[in-house]
């Protein structure tokens, strides 16, 4: 059974009459990726939001950090998964396959991360995000010392908590929106 083929249930702008900004970041989206993501197309309800969130979300998955990019997408399909995120489960599960040549590593990680064979700074790293989206009222000093003890430091921690709140947003956007994960995820990194 094919899922739903709308990308969310609001209106959005035409996207033809889209500023030519968007437009080229789109056609940018086509020729790297063959697709424009339906999350993109979600916040064009509003341009300012729009150029925000891709601007943050380039930020904090693309540029330098103590993370690897696998590490982040990993961070994304857990948080993803204790939300039970469809849309984020499927894009980022896709994104955790190509970035590891595992193609069975994303679906693992949606369904229980902790099946998963990972070296200990990872397990750690899922674990603080696991609960900081489960629990975030009961983190605490001894959540950020089990990071310290494998390894991770300030700077990763700060990128690990803004990792997983930035996909807890994702998440209740997609979510409010019903957000549909773009078809070809599905077969992508196979």
């Amino acid at each position: 059974m094919p899922q739903p083929k709308h990308i969310v249930k609001v209106a959005l702008p035409d996207q033809e009459k889209l500023p030519d900004d968007i437009k080229s970041y789109f056609d940018k989206c086509q020729e790297k990726l063959g697709m424009v993501p339906n999350v993109l197309r979600a916040f064009t309800f509003n341009e300012d939001k729009f150029r925000t969130f891709s601007k943050f979300y380039n930020q904090l998955m693309l540029a330098d950090s103590p993370l690897t990019k696998l590490e982040r997408e990993m961070i994304a399909v857990v948080v993803s998964s204790c939300n039970r995120c469809y849309y984020c489960l499927v894009a980022h599960g896709q994104a955790v396959r190509e970035l590891s040549g595992d193609p069975q590593l994303g679906e693992m990680m949606a369904m229980n991360y902790r099946i998963c064979e990972l070296d200990p700074k990872q397990r750690a790293m899922l674990d603080f995000a696991w609960k900081l989206t489960a629990t975030p009222h009961d983190i605490g000093d001894a959540d950020r010392q089990s990071l310290r003890d494998v390894g991770w430091e300030d700077d990763a921690i700060c990128d690990i908590s803004d990792t997983t709140a930035f996909f807890n947003y994702t998440n209740r956007m997609a979510h409010g929106l019903d957000m549909i994960p773009n078809p070809e995820y599905h077969t992508m990194s196979r």
